[in-house]
């Protein structure tokens, strides 16, 4: 597949992952929404079907929609090193365009939220008791769970033509919606779970520019976090598959 085509279809995929996963947390949050108060499983669930519908909809591509699963494709020797910037530049731009999506589906909303402020969780995650060794190790374990399903996920296949197949045999990108929902009610209360640098930098610019009246810091102190500790979790979870009798 040609870089131009990987692009256009991780820049697909992510954005949807993104305005699903941006709109149930929004659904959750404003006050004047029909969703209002639904809580965390009701979040998770959101997040682990929008992982369902981008991956789906980027299967072409090998539904990557997050630079710490094309990074643990990268090491373990399925997906070219020459291709990985592609990847990357597609789901940022595709996060980036989801959270913009996501804002105007609830812009009335958004407009008469009395909270205005703490409306940055809806876009991007952050730390319940901020501590950084901590919020990162949090951030390192959950990814490293999620590629390290991927890797070893029945159905797995090496790449065919620069394209790594991988889920599971029977239920497809399903499971993968499984695996993030476990991740998210197991892991994801210290750090909100991004596990997806794309996921979270990408909305986290958004909000930064959106013209969200009296909103509150982006917060880029903590950025990082979620960029870095997803890295190195996708990265563990490859050299680990490579160090595995498979």
């Amino acid at each position: 597949m040609s870089n131009g085509s990987i692009f256009v279809w991780e820049t697909l995929g992510t954005a949807i992952l993104i305005l699903l996963g941006a709109g149930v947390v929004a659904n959750v949050v404003l006050k004047n929404s029909l969703g209002n108060g639904g809580g965390w499983l009701l979040i998770n669930f959101g997040w682990g079907f929008a992982v369902f519908a981008g991956a789906s909809v980027a299967a072409p591509s090998g539904a990557h929609l997050n630079p710490a699963v094309t990074l643990g494709l990268a090491i373990s020797d399925k997906v070219e090193w020459s291709k990985v910037p592609v990847y990357f530049a597609g789901e940022m731009v595709g996060a980036f365009l989801g959270a913009v999506l996501a804002w105007a589906a609830y812009k009335a909303q958004f407009d008469t939220h009395d909270d205005l402020p703490n409306t940055r969780g809806i876009f991007c995650t952050g730390p319940t008791v901020p501590t950084i060794p901590w919020n990162l190790v949090t951030e390192i374990i959950g990814t490293f769970v999620l590629v390290i399903w991927i890797l070893l996920s029945p159905g797995a296949k090496e790449a065919e033509g620069g394209i790594p197949q991988f889920g599971n045999s029977a239920l497809g990108y399903a499971a993968v919606a499984f695996v993030v929902i476990g991740i998210g009610n197991s892991l994801g209360g210290p750090t909100g779970y991004a596990i997806n640098p794309a996921r979270d930098l990408g909305p986290r610019i958004a909000y930064a520019i959106l013209p969200i009246r009296d909103k509150g810091s982006a917060e880029w102190g903590y950025s990082w976090i979620p960029v870095v500790g997803p890295l190195v979790g996708g990265a563990l979870a490859a050299l680990l598959y490579l160090a595995l009798p498979v």
